[in-house]
């Protein structure tokens, strides 16, 4: 009988716990702490300003559709922090096939970022958050 009982409570307790962890709310306070997507825009519009100054990194960007790449970037980053965002762009590997990009030049352009993150702003630890976010796509963005 205690047996019966005891795999009475444990399901009772798995049925009231397993529908909330699978509906957890995203944790949105790293999001909020770059301002939101109001806040994502001016981030991309002073980053895209430095990748265009950076001569290490302006000859990757200064014939793209910079409109497109920062509403891109502002989406992929959106999304990565939990916002309500969909990043639709293509996967990284493809995209940075045949850029010829370098260790350095993907350095070049995280300096870039963590300057303008800088400069809005942005808390050291909640950029920290990002950047572990985006880290694992450096093995497909390094072509050389």
């Amino acid at each position: 009988m205690k047996t019966r009982h005891f795999i009475t409570v444990v399901a009772t307790c798995a049925a009231m716990v397993l529908p909330a962890a699978g509906h957890a709310e995203p944790d949105l306070s790293t999001f909020q702490a770059f301002g939101e997507k109001p806040g994502l825009v001016k981030i991309m519009d002073d980053f895209m300003l430095r990748l265009l100054a950076d001569p290490r990194t302006r000859p990757f960007f200064e014939k793209a559709d910079q409109t497109r790449v920062k509403a891109q970037l502002v989406d992929q980053i959106c999304a990565a922090l939990e916002g309500p965002c969909t990043y639709g762009g293509a996967p990284m590997g493809p995209l940075h096939a045949g850029l010829g990009i370098r260790e350095a030049d993907f350095n070049a352009l995280v300096e870039d970022l963590q300057k303008a993150m800088d400069a809005q702003g942005v808390p050291f630890r909640a950029q920290n958050k990002l950047l572990a976010k985006l880290a694992p796509m450096h093995r497909e963005i390094i072509t050389r």
